[in-house]
């Protein structure tokens, strides 16, 4: 399975939370208490608001804390975010994590709904459809998924909706100094709330890519499929996250029967895998810069994708796009080199 992976190292640098959620220092825990009060304090004051962007910044803040009560709990946020009025598909996106994993109830079957009338030309939407397709081991409903995903004219996780909520969630009430001093996780107010920001986003739901990946790869023969898999390709390359262009460029790669075509792709995982490292030295580094903690927070505020996000970032630090010509993706020295 050498030809995924790019796509595979993309996929970790991308779902890995971008900021340890306590210090590993011997004050760890007392900072690690601190900064839960601190998520509970943002929510109990969000938890008074009847729009759905404070909502869901509140549900976002609640899914990571203790103990919290029904009434500001994830489950009770969430349900009321996706009833506010002002409600669209980044907050049902948010809701498909509302369910019982254990029982195989996920993801949740009103957010899905939702989003299939709502976003019915987003081709995250199928992507989801497809993952729990392949999920069931049902081949058809995944081919029938596909060819929807293929039909789409975008590509939206809701990543930079979510950002944009944590973000201005974030700022509704100060950081206690604490954190911030004597050794806490980070340096600056603004690196305690990059820290919340960019730590929670990391439990967005994921669409199926891994599944078509592999779908599109067991039915590479297919001629028919297989141009479904070009066709969506190209909606990916121009996708919101850095893991659908992943996708997109790795089916480039790997079924375009165009050998230009094929070696460009390549050179475009490298340079995409180049842009995701850099972005997440600059998300770490926010615990020790607060100036960098206020770029990336700024970003983050004016709402757009996690892509449009990473690429401002990168120009903004004065970091070019693409990859030098001698540089290697951290650990897989031969993954620039795949194909």
């Amino acid at each position: 399975m050498r030809r995924l992976t790019v796509f595979t190292l993309l996929l970790t640098l991308a779902t890995a939370p971008a900021l340890a959620a306590a210090p590993p220092s011997a004050s760890g825990k007392q900072a690690g208490s601190a900064m839960t009060r601190f998520q509970r304090d943002l929510v109990n004051v969000l938890v008074l608001r009847s729009e759905a962007r404070p909502l869901l910044g509140a549900a976002l803040l609640s899914r990571t804390l203790p103990d919290a009560p029904d009434y500001v709990g994830f489950h009770s946020l969430i349900t009321r975010a996706a009833k506010a009025d002002d409600a669209g598909p980044g907050v049902y996106w948010a809701q498909l994590v509302d369910c019982d994993a254990e029982a195989g109830a996920c993801p949740n079957t009103d957010a899905l709904d939702a989003l299939k009338e709502k976003a019915p030309d987003n081709a995250a939407v199928w992507l989801m459809v497809l993952g729990q397709a392949a999920h069931a081991r049902d081949d058809d409903a995944a081919l029938a998924a596909l060819a929807r995903a293929a039909e789409a004219k975008t590509f939206d996780d809701y990543d930079g909706v979510s950002l944009q909520a944590l973000t201005r969630a974030s700022a509704t009430l100060p950081p206690p100094p604490e954190l911030y001093r004597d050794h806490g996780p980070a340096s600056s107010a603004a690196g305690i709330r990059a820290l919340l920001v960019f730590g929670l986003t990391s439990f967005q739901p994921m669409p199926g890519f891994q599944a078509t990946a592999a779908l599109c790869k067991k039915h590479e023969d297919d001629a028919d499929v297989r141009g479904q898999c070009l066709q969506l390709a190209k909606t990916l390359v121009w996708g919101s996250s850095p893991l659908a262009r992943s996708l997109g460029l790795h089916l480039q790669a790997t079924l375009s029967g165009d050998e230009a075509a094929r070696r460009k792709a390549v050179e475009q995982r490298r340079d995409l895998t180049w842009q995701v490292q850099n972005f997440g030295r600059l998300t770490l580094e926010t615990q020790r810069d607060g100036k960098v903690a206020t770029r990336l927070l700024k970003l983050a505020a004016n709402g757009g994708t996690r892509m449009s996000l990473i690429l401002a970032a990168l120009r903004e630090s004065d970091i070019p796009r693409h990859a030098p010509a001698n540089w290697e993706p951290d650990g897989h020295k031969d993954a620039a080199a795949d194909s």
